[in-house]
């Protein structure tokens, strides 16, 4: 039971790496889709449209 226990008691730092990999996601995504409005990337560009095409059936 105590080798049970000290594996729990191991994972202390865990939720730490989970919010810094969150926070690497969300940085990641801010910077692809400043790309995307930047025009200067073909893949930008496809990005750009889609959010034009999902904005626009929308409303």
């Amino acid at each position: 039971m105590n080798a049970a226990a000290s594996k729990v008691n191991n994972e202390r730092g865990s939720q730490t790496l989970e919010w810094l990999g969150i926070a690497a996601v969300v940085v990641i995504v801010v910077g692809v889709i400043s790309q995307a409005f930047a025009g200067d990337t073909g893949i930008g560009d496809a990005i750009k449209s889609k959010f034009e095409e999902f904005i626009e059936s929308i409303g």
